[in-house]
């Protein structure tokens, strides 16, 4: 009985394979390349016969094509192609059911797992961000002397005497002017 034309079609296409194949053997990238291309269908089916969930038919072929990258020195050009890349795409198919069968043994599943809940010390960081912008606000407000004594004795930690000679304001005068700019601090971050 002669070969139909579906059969002279899959031959044609095994032989191509075959030649991309070798001559990606040789070092050529470019042909590997195309072959990479054009067998990514014919894996996807072969695969798509045992995996229904898309995710995992994408992950199973991209199994296939790191084991067919990791062996291609083993094929045999005289031998059928189509043959040896589907016995790859189904035994890695296998194993990709395999593992997914033990995985689920070991897991179970719990519908509220994926449920979050506040943790009242996650915000903290943000808060503490907008403090400190409100704080700088808050200070930049405050009338200039308030403001200058507040800098030199609290933020820079000058001794009173350091402070006075910095600003040329007297010691009583910065007393005074710390003690307003806390006193109006305060009631600015307190909202008053």
């Amino acid at each position: 009985m002669p070969p139909d034309d579906d059969d002279r079609g899959t031959q044609n296409v095994d032989r191509r394979w075959s030649r991309l194949m070798a001559t990606a053997q040789d070092g050529d990238r470019a042909a590997y390349h195309l072959l990479l291309r054009e067998i990514l269908p014919f894996v996807r089916a072969i695969v798509a016969r045992q995996h229904r969930m898309p995710d995992r038919v994408e992950d199973i072929v991209q199994d296939v094509l790191l084991t067919l990258h990791r062996v291609r020195h083993t094929y045999d050009p005289h031998r059928s192609f189509k043959h040896w890349l589907a016995m790859i795409a189904r035994r890695r198919s296998i194993d990709g059911l395999r593992r997914r069968l033990r995985l689920g043994r070991l897991e179970t599943s719990d519908d509220i797992a994926y449920e979050t809940f506040a943790d009242p010390r996650a915000n903290r960081m943000q808060e503490t961000r907008d403090a400190a912008e409100g704080l700088r606000a808050a200070v930049a407000a405050l009338p200039e002397r308030q403001r200058e004594a507040l800098e030199l004795l609290k933020l820079r930690e000058m001794s009173l005497r350091e402070a006075s000679q910095a600003s040329g304001t007297s010691i009583a005068a910065l007393k005074v002017n710390v003690h307003r700019a806390i006193k109006a601090l305060r009631a600015r971050l307190k909202g008053e």
